[in-house]
């Protein structure tokens, strides 16, 4: 207990010891005064100037204030610059030109900035009120000279051969200090592979062997903590191919290799294929088992009507004269006297969507004219007008009936007399009016039928329409007894009927 009682008083001296001493070398956590700088590392351009922005503020009266600022290196003892109480500055001899301080403000400046100048910058503000009250901050600072723009150098320089020759790209920089060097092809950073590798500080990239996609735009980014710049893009000479080899034509149908032409037609081919440099074409016919170089270059041209068989096989060789590289296709051309190509184009253009419109107008119109044939039933009329009764006999009954439509009795009919030989009563003896044209007749005789003269050549004889009106009207006249007569009339002979038409 006399121990812990003993001890109790010599733990907080050391306490207050350790509060000391943090605020004097941290940020015053133990007192109200606060030092803060924006960064703690700031980048400096060599021979110009950079400013240390120091803050600092404190809750307590101040009768004094402070500020010291410290330089050090390392593994070296700090070196007083200079340092400040209230508004009065008491630099250092040795510095006094090139470091500033406006007091109350306990921000530096340094000018011109040295290589010699880079270190850590220590500030410390020390408050005497009702006591001393201290707190610091570090600032380190670094010296660079900015880069200047790259030059990219390619070896070797003429170019390499696909999955035979390497080239190296190296970058230049005349200045800066530490440098960092990034490649770049098409833009975006390139990586260590199988065929790429870098320089110890990446200022080289090898690539082996070079590949058709290793062709590309390179640059070189270079940079440091005050600057960066990127080289000029430069494209490496890779020599390739030949790769995809193909024939075309600008006429013709196309199946596979097979190229089918019309008599008469000239049909142009072409062979293109990827290289680099471009290759150089030959153009070679085979007949009868044998071969021979028709033409020299891309293009072709074959005339259907000089070919004298029917069928001729073709073939297109490519040769790159750089990589040594060597490709061939093969085609055959056949000549019809059909134009297949244009039946081809026709059989294309018959899409399925008009196939089915078609189909379904088809069905539609035989839709419509079944239901009109069910509705209307022509047949039924035709089988009435080849059974019907002949047109005599039609005509008579339409004749006596009455019951007829007043356009089928429209015409001119005439009463007809002649001796009774029967003994059918006679009508009484009277005579009808004699009408313009038709004489006056004698009723003392029977009447044996009326004859009905349909007026069909009105329109060509206008003259005998009159006549035939007055006609009409003295018939009127004539009464009913007459018409019943008529119905015994017709049971007599032939041979009067015969007789009465001799007598009209």
């Amino acid at each position: 207990m006399e121990q812990d009682a003993f001890m109790e008083p010599f733990s907080s001296r050391v306490g207050v010891l350790q509060c000391k001493i943090y605020l004097l070398l941290l940020a015053g956590a133990c007192s109200g005064l606060k030092v803060a700088v924006p960064s703690h590392t700031v980048h400096g351009i060599r021979g110009q100037a950079l400013y240390l922005p120091v803050h600092y503020g404190f809750h307590t009266p101040a009768s004094d204030i402070q500020v010291i600022w410290l330089f050090e290196r390392p593994h070296t003892m700090p070196k007083y610059l200079l340092g400040s109480v209230n508004k009065s500055v008491v630099p250092d001899l040795e510095y006094q030109h090139k470091f500033t301080m406006m007091p109350p403000n306990a921000s530096l400046l340094i000018n011109p900035l040295q290589f010699t100048d880079e270190g850590n910058y220590i500030v410390k503000v020390n408050i005497q009120g009702n006591g001393t009250l201290s707190a610091s901050q570090k600032i380190q600072v670094t010296v660079d000279d900015p880069v200047t723009k790259p030059v990219v150098q390619i070896q070797p320089s003429s170019g390499a051969v696909e999955y035979v020759g390497n080239m190296t790209l190296t970058c230049l920089v005349e200045g800066g200090s530490r440098r960092v060097y990034q490649w770049l092809k098409n833009g975006r950073p390139v990586h260590t592979s199988s065929t790429n590798s870098f320089s110890l500080q990446n200022s080289s990239l090898h690539i082996a062997p070079v590949t058709k996609e290793d062709i590309g735009n390179y640059s070189c980014l270079v940079k440091n903590p005050v600057s960066r710049m990127e080289s000029d893009i430069i494209m490496p000479t890779i020599y390739y191919g030949p790769y995809g080899l193909r024939v075309n034509s600008d006429r013709g149908l196309k199946v596979g290799e097979v190229f089918t032409v019309d008599i008469g037609e000239a049909i142009l081919f072409d062979c293109s294929a990827d290289s680099y440099p471009p290759n150089t074409y030959s153009w070679i016919q085979r007949t009868n088992n044998a071969t021979y170089v028709i033409k020299h270059g891309p293009r072709l041209e074959v005339a259907s009507e000089k070919i004298a068989q029917k069928t001729t096989d073709y073939m297109c060789c490519a040769y790159n004269n750089i990589t040594g590289r060597r490709d061939e296709t093969h085609f055959t051309v056949i000549i019809t006297s059909v134009g297949i190509e244009k039946l081809a184009q026709k059989g294309k253009s018959l899409s399925p969507l008009a196939s089915i419109t078609g189909i379904s107008l088809f069905l539609i119109i035989s839709m419509c004219l079944l239901f009109l044939w069910k509705k209307f039933q022509p047949y039924k009329v035709i089988k009435q007008k080849l059974e019907g009764r002949p047109e005599t006999e039609y005509r008579k009954a339409r004749t006596f009936s009455g019951h007829e439509d007043a356009l089928d009795d429209f015409g001119i009919y005439e009463f007809v007399a002649f001796p009774d030989a029967s003994g059918v009563a006679r009508m009484p003896a009277r005579s009808v009016p004699a009408c313009d044209g038709v004489p006056g007749q004698d009723l003392h005789s029977t009447i044996y039928e009326v004859i009905h003269h349909i007026p069909a050549q009105q329109q060509d004889h206008p003259e005998s329409s009159s006549q035939d009106g007055e006609e009409d009207a003295c018939l009127d006249r004539h009464d009913e007894a007459g018409l019943q007569e008529l119905g015994h009339c017709k049971e007599q002979d032939k041979g009067k009927h015969s007789r009465a038409k001799q007598c009209i």
